[in-house]
């Protein structure tokens, strides 16, 4: 079999039932004593198993075959759980996770876990034998349920005589297989190897073409016996059940009988003569062939028959956005033609066409959301863990999984959450001696929390630990030389708490494997910035932290506002304007050598961006108006002084390539309709 095609559904699946077990484990974990828990754990690994065997996976198979004889004698209640035999059960699932991970990255899987094998047969050792499958076989005296005409009678008999086992067997698929045609497929190729396949139910066009529900027979001759075919059966995935039975050769009625002997006797007169014996070959059975189409059949059915989900490579999604991203490009480009030459029909139908993209853009990106959850589902496995490296009780709670990201924001920002959630346990939260002291409950809360806002998501970790410790931290930042101590006599509460992003920055009074490591959290902050997020800090000491990420909804199509600044075109992204306005000269101030504006009641700076940008000047202006666009980070607001609007666009967002990295203040560049680039201005670099 080419496993080859396979390989990326096996990875996303066995992701899946891994997920499902950690799941379930925790569950299981405050309800021990409920064996429908363990019933869903098993399933989910017993199918892990098959699809492992079946790709060739074997140290992956064997590992979670013995995690499975430990589930399987929970719910039968030969053991009972205790928390030794969840860590057991924990640390098998870790290696699974490793594993899979491996195989992804293109390894195969190989892991050393003799240690936790060696602790599954301890748990498991003195009990009785467990079942390796779950199905049974089937008696010899079942009734037969395909209908077998002369020649397939003729081929049943004589293979008996020959010493062949001839079984009937009934394979049933999961309600939510995925790919039966792929599962059929793999069912056949164990079949061949082992023997000949006489029929079945439905046929084998049929079978190819998913016109079945979830079981179908087929009628096998073979040396191997009913338990051994039974147990190769069962480790294909998302195969339920597989009952082996013999066939009855006595239900086979006289008149058919008298046509098995005509055949046969046909077949031995003519034995000598090969010409003969082409269309009636008694000793070699004729074997469906659905290994030659199905994989390509298999290939084009990505979803369960009925279901109106399917599977989509991110790659595939990925060309599709940067074909669209061209789009915009060349409609930016239309709009400016339609404007010169304001032709009526020309006007109508580039507007019609706009909207018309306008949709499709919507639908595109959404196709590219994914839920938090995808993330967020990571953690409590990893909370109950750090639980006991640090001796400490902790509840995690998730709120907002179902907030939609995109796919590339996604992938990135889970390490930078495992840092924060680690930091939060390790410093925030006390133990319990400590809590009780304060008058807290014993068991401590993480909050794992995300919303929309506007074109952004919002992601919280709050704690109610021990608070950021302010006079600890103005210390290590002073020793460490991040800030003078001049300096930290002018900062603010939060100016303060921020300081712990700073790169090398650690108050931990000893570095752990939690947290600290003397890294700090400035590589949290490197990622989220640039991701085109930012993370803020609030702290109370006593009460506990909150670590807030503001991320972007996408990364590659923008709203802004196009500025010009002599006859250069600058594009600020209108995620951060609050409004633009128009000032005289006069209601300019001077405030700490720094030009500021009343707005609204609020001292805001202004930002030259010419000054910033260095545009030279054909000649120096003095005007009497000024334009200003208002920018916003946070609580922060600022004014960048600009020569001119020119209206509000939406722009494909391009990185300026590894030749111009860390240009202040810039943050990528699109190309606009006319042809010419237009840079991207960074309003949070400003507003620093």
């Amino acid at each position: 079999m080419e496993v080859n095609q396979y390989l990326e559904m096996f990875i996303e699946e066995s992701k899946e039932h891994l997920q499902a077990c950690s799941e379930h484990l925790l569950e299981l974990e405050k309800n021990p004593d409920d064996l429908a828990i363990v019933g869903e754990i098993f399933r989910s690994a017993h199918t892990l198993k098959g699809m492992s065997a079946t790709m060739g996976f074997e140290d992956l198979a064997d590992l979670t075959h013995k995690m499975e004889n430990v589930l399987d004698a929970i719910r039968n209640e030969k053991i009972h759980v205790s928390p030794e035999i969840l860590d057991i059960v924990f640390e098998s699932v870790d290696h699974l996770e490793e594993m899979v991970m491996d195989i992804a990255n293109g390894g195969d899987g190989k892991r050393d876990v003799s240690s936790t094998v060696a602790q599954l047969k301890r748990i498991e050792s003195g009990e009785e034998a467990l079942p390796e499958v779950v199905a049974t076989v089937a008696t010899p005296e079942v009734p037969s349920v395909l209908e077998y005409d002369g020649f397939e009678q003729t081929v049943i008999t004589q293979s008996a005589e020959q010493g062949f086992n001839a079984f009937e067997i009934s394979v049933r698929l999961r309600e939510d297989c995925l790919l039966k045609a792929a599962r059929v497929f793999m069912v056949f190729e164990i079949l061949e190897k082992d023997g000949d396949v006489i029929k079945s139910t439905p046929s084998v066009e049929k079978l190819e073409d998913e016109q079945f529900d979830q079981q179908f027979y087929v009628a096998f001759v073979t040396k191997e016996s009913a338990e051994d075919m039974q147990k190769k059966l069962m480790k294909v995935s998302e195969v339920d059940e597989v009952s082996v039975a013999k066939i009855n050769q006595e239900q086979f009625s006289e008149k058919q009988y008298e046509a098995n002997e005509e055949v046969a006797a046909t077949a031995t007169a003519t034995a000598t003569t090969p010409v003969e014996i082409v269309d009636t070959p008694v000793e070699a059975p004729a074997k469906p062939a659905p290994a030659k189409s199905t994989p390509a059949k298999a290939d084009k059915s990505h979803a369960p028959v009925g279901n109106k989900t399917i599977r989509v490579n991110i790659e595939r999604l990925d060309i599709l956005m940067n074909l669209f991203e061209e789009l915009v490009i060349d409609r930016g480009r239309l709009q400016s033609i339609a404007t010169e030459v304001n032709h009526g029909e020309l006007n109508e139908t580039v507007e019609r066409m706009s909207r018309v993209m306008g949709d499709l853009q919507t639908i595109i990106l959404t196709m590219r959301m994914v839920p938090v959850e995808t993330v967020f589902n990571r953690f409590p496995k990893m909370i109950r863990q750090l639980s006991r490296d640090l001796n400490k009780k902790i509840n995690l709670e998730i709120i907002g999984a179902e907030t939609e990201l995109d796919r590339t924001v996604i992938d990135e920002i889970g390490d930078p959450l495992v840092h924060l959630i680690r930091n939060s346990v390790d410093h925030g939260i006390e133990n319990p001696t400590t809590r009780r002291a304060k008058g807290k409950p014993e068991e401590g809360t993480v909050v794992l929390r995300a919303y929309h806002s506007g074109n952004y998501v919002f992601i919280e970790i709050e704690d109610d630990g021990a608070g950021i410790n302010r006079e600890k931290v103005l210390a290590k930042a002073i020793s460490k030389g991040v800030v003078t101590r001049e300096q930290s006599l002018a900062m603010s509460d939060n100016q303060i708490n921020e300081l712990i992003l700073a790169s090398g920055f650690s108050t931990a009074d000893v570095i752990s494997d939690v947290s600290g490591r003397g890294v700090g959290l400035d590589v949290v902050k490197t990622t989220i910035e640039s991701l085109g997020g930012n993370i803020s800090i609030e702290s109370t000491q006593d009460v506990g932290s909150i670590f807030s990420i503001q991320l972007p909804l996408t990364l590659s199509i923008i709203s802004v506002m196009l500025v010009e600044i002599e006859k250069e075109i600058y594009a600020i992204p209108l995620s951060s304007i609050i409004e633009t306005s128009i000032i005289r000269s006069s209601d300019i101030m001077n405030a700490h050598n720094q030009k500021v504006i009343d707005f609204r009641g609020k001292v805001v700076p202004l930002v030259f961006l010419e000054e910033i940008f260095e545009v030279p000047r054909k000649e120096l202006q003095d005007d009497e108006f000024h334009s200003v666009v208002i920018v916003r980070k946070g609580e922060k607001l600022a004014g960048l002084v600009v020569d001119s609007f020119i209206g509000q666009q939406e722009i494909v967002l391009k990185s300026l390539g590894n030749y111009l990295t860390n240009i202040f203040a810039i943050s990528g560049a699109t190309i606009l309709g006319n042809g010419k680039v237009a840079l991207i201005v960074d309003c949070n670099a400003l507003i620093k």
